[in-house]
């Protein structure tokens, strides 16, 4: 209890001392607990029992305490970088962006909308409900002899219809560049989705950001500008447009899962910047292609391939160097991991809090809990034996060590009086011998 308080104490030290404690005694709820479907759950099934707060300071915590949670994700970000060995500070750390959707059935709460969600199996592609966006942090940690990027999902944010999906992502990611200054390379990964001028004129921002990531197959795509011919008149700005299916030589053999071509071109997604575009295919001559664009070339990165503990990395010689930066977006699919073990394991989209910032402060909460579990292994020696176990598995193993104190510490705060100790020993002592006669009976 008293590590956990110490570790949680990061997230809540600008914050008023009541509320710092009704939000820790809130994490700890949800770490102690199998499922935190709400916070009446939580009250009436832990939180109850351990303080004297009424079951109102928690929701008040959540929805008014005049609090910055947004500094939940510095802090994140900032325990994840300490976790990277000195040999490995040159490899870059990736950021993830991606988003998921709450579906709620009344519309009670604030913000809800009718959304569409292209990976529903329901036969109906809306729902009401919240769409979060979010970011996620994988820095390289050591795991055995292999490098092993560590993903920690740093926050959620409501997606609001007065600004769109890119920029705020781009305001998410300009809230943690500051933190990632010191980093030799960050590398944005994010699908077609974010791959908007909303998003990537964040890259030109910062010295140290780039950025990898999927776009429309049907972007205009052009070849580099032509050498001045030395005539009069503007030189050309680019040259001719071109096609994904003619002029892009796919790779002899297969790179991972995919053929893939990559040539150096210019886009309006960058204006005049040189990017490296990738086209991938699964069959060779048949089948669908798709886009992909690089800020960073491959001489850039820094990756210690042979070191990777994941394949296609640590397959990948010296002819498929090329190729590094389209091997890294595989980092991307991390953040889809997380969305699905929160939501089936950690509640995620369970809150019953109305207002939009008792929503977004319970689900960080729970983001909290969960990074917990990512970043303790690597802090504390003790936890070490969990750093390649699931989160759920470490959080079992953790609630079960914080109810034995939760029960050690009531037990010992009812024995008030030596004559109550001394009759609970004498009724410990008959049934230890009630026991032993039993077993000699067998």
């Amino acid at each position: 209890m008293g590590r956990l308080h110490q570790y949680f104490f990061a997230y809540f030290e600008t914050f008023p001392a009541p509320t710092a404690e009704t939000l820790f005694l809130l994490v700890l709820s949800i770490l102690a607990m199998e499922s935190a479907r709400s916070i009446r759950f939580l009250y009436r099934h832990f939180l109850s029992s351990i303080t004297e707060k009424s079951q109102n300071a928690f929701y008040y915590a959540c929805s008014y305490a005049k609090v910055d949670y947004s500094r939940f994700m510095d802090v994140t970000a900032s325990m994840a970088l300490e976790l990277i060995p000195e040999r490995l500070k040159p490899q870059p750390v990736f950021l993830c962006i991606d988003d998921t959707m709450a579906a709620k059935f009344v519309k009670e709460f604030e913000d809800v909308s009718k959304l569409f969600d292209h990976a529903a199996h329901n036969g109906c592609s809306y729902l009401n409900g919240h769409c979060f966006v979010s970011l996620m942090l994988c820095v390289p940690v050591w795991r055995g002899h292999r490098v092993s990027y560590l993903a920690v999902p740093l926050g959620y944010r409501m997606w609001r219809k007065e600004e769109s999906k890119p920029e705020l992502a781009a305001s998410m990611v300009r809230q943690a560049m500051p933190g990632l200054s010191a980093q030799r390379s960050v590398i944005i990964l994010c699908d077609s989705w974010y791959a908007k001028k909303d998003l990537l004129c964040v890259v030109d921002e910062y010295a140290n950001l780039d950025v990898i990531c999927n776009a429309r197959c049907d972007s205009v795509i052009y070849d580099l500008a032509p050498q001045p011919t030395g005539r009069r008149g503007r030189p050309a700005r680019h040259g001719r447009r071109l096609s994904t299916e003619s002029d892009f030589t796919l790779s002899d053999e297969r790179i991972g899962d995919y053929y893939i071509g990559v040539r150096r071109v210019l886009t309006d997604l960058f204006g005049r910047r040189e990017v490296l575009a990738y086209v991938t295919a699964s069959e060779k001559g048949q089948g669908s292609r798709r886009l992909f664009f690089s800020t960073n070339f491959p001489h850039q990165m820094h990756m210690y391939c042979a070191w990777q503990e994941k394949a296609p990395l640590n397959q990948a010689g010296s002819s498929q160097m090329p190729y590094i930066p389209m091997l890294c977006y595989c980092l991307r699919w991390n953040i889809g991991v997380s969305y699905y073990e929160q939501k089936t394991f950690w509640s995620l989209c369970s809150y019953m809090v109305r207002s939009r910032k008792g929503i977004e402060m319970l689900v960080n909460l729970i983001n909290v809990a969960y990074c917990a579990m990512k970043i303790l292994p690597y802090q504390e020696e003790a936890f070490s034996k969990y750093r390649g176990e699931s989160v759920q598995e470490f959080r079992f193993a953790l609630s079960e060590g914080i109810r034995r104190q939760v029960f050690y510490a009531t037990f010992l705060r009812n024995i008030e009086t030596g004559i109550k100790s001394i009759a609970f020993v004498k009724g410990l002592n008959l049934l230890l011998q009630r026991q032993n006669n039993n077993w000699h009976k067998l």
